[in-house]
């Protein structure tokens, strides 16, 4: 038999086909989880009837397929992320905003609408300062974009999300490095932005290039800038203005974690 090309066995091998991950089964088992007796527990399908599990008998964990809104708000929200290509989803805390922008971004990238995920956030610590973080940009990065990661979770497996992340389909991007970059192809995920300056803002919009979504999502009652260093409000009510983009705005009436969430808003 004769040898291959070497530079056609180069080639096969830096060919990556994203789609190749959805199509083989998870290759990890799902961690088996039981559940708990007691208690004031709550589940966004508590309007359904659930029928609870004793805790002898094991459950395996399955990853999201299909994602359905639970308020009107949250469907215009997904609705808008099929037809626009600038979205800014803003709201409390609970309402949805990161996981359906994820859930978006990873139906577009498994029906071959995008080939890849960009996913950015700002590295602003909660009112306290950690320090300098070890090893590499996305170990630096890893603490601030672990909400991203578990709405990814969610819809990937552990096997799929690492390859992935190796292999550049999905993309962690400082904010910092944005500038110069020209994002096309993509779904875009900007997360936290209510901790960005109106100027950081207007960087990261323009960077917005063919065939590409963008979706910003964020709460512009808990910055953890000073008030007037925040530019979310600002660039979302000059945003609403344009055709091709669309704003969002999600209320209390749309959280879905603990109902006590939604009571805790409007007393703290």
């Amino acid at each position: 038999m004769g040898k291959r090309n070497p530079a056609k066995r180069l080639k096969a091998a830096s060919e990556v086909r994203s789609s190749a991950w959805f199509d083989e089964p998870a290759r990890s088992k799902g961690a088996h989880l039981h559940a708990i007796e007691g208690g004031r527990g709550w589940h966004p399908d508590d309007a359904h009837p659930v029928t609870n599990l004793s805790p002898q008998q094991d459950r395996t964990q399955r990853y999201q397929k299909t994602v359905k809104p639970r308020s009107e708000n949250q469907a215009q929200l997904m609705a808008a992320m099929d037809s626009h290509a600038l979205v800014c989803a803003l709201g409390p805390a609970g309402t949805g905003k990161t996981y359906l922008a994820i859930c978006k971004a990873v139906e577009a990238l498994q029906k071959g609408r995008v080939s890849k995920i960009v996913l950015s956030r700002p590295a602003v610590e909660a009112g306290e300062q950690i320090g300098f973080l070890p090893g590499g940009m996305e170990d630096k990065l890893a603490p601030y974009l672990r909400p991203l990661y578990d709405a990814l979770s969610d819809r990937l497996s552990p096997a799929q999300l690492k390859h992935m992340l190796s292999e550049g389909v999905i993309e962690i991007a400082p904010i910092g490095f944005m500038r110069g970059r020209t994002l096309n192809n993509a779904f875009i995920v900007i997360d936290e932005a209510q901790n960005c300056t109106y100027t950081q803002l207007k960087m990261l919009l323009t960077r917005l290039g063919w065939h590409s979504t963008m979706v910003i999502t964020g709460d512009p009652n808990q910055s953890d800038l000073l008030p007037e260093f925040s530019g979310l409000a600002k660039a979302a009510d000059k945003l609403e203005a344009l055709s091709g983009a669309s704003v969002i705005r999600l209320e209390a009436a749309d959280v879905v974690r603990h109902p006590l969430v939604a009571e805790m808003l409007d007393v703290l």
